[in-house]
Order: structure tokens, then sequence, then C-alpha cells
């Protein structure tokens, strides 16, 4: 794994911990989180986390 993809995927865990500690808090949905998971997903392009997150 490049310096690069482990960035990318660092980068996209902390934004998914984020969002899902907005979804337990309930200012967001479970509608939104689908919604931010997929934007994540083609923001930072997680190599592992694409085999299902």
């Amino acid at each position: 794994m490049s310096t690069q993809q482990f960035n990318r995927e660092a980068n996209y865990q902390a934004a998914l911990s984020m969002a899902r500690d907005m979804l337990r808090q309930g200012v967001i949905d479970d509608d939104d989180f689908v919604k931010i998971e997929a934007h994540f997903r083609m923001k930072f392009s997680p190599c592992f986390s694409a085999f299902g997150g």
C-alpha cells in the first residue's frame, strides 16, 4: 500500500466515523448516512473499505 492509498483510507475512515457519530446523535438519519457514505467513497476512493466497509 502506498502512502497515498494509506492516507485516502485513513481520511475516509475518519470522515465516516464523524458521520456515524452524527447518525448516533440523531443529527442525520439513515438515508442521509447512506448518501454521505457514497459521497465519501467517491471522494476518497478507499482501497480496503470498498470491499464491504
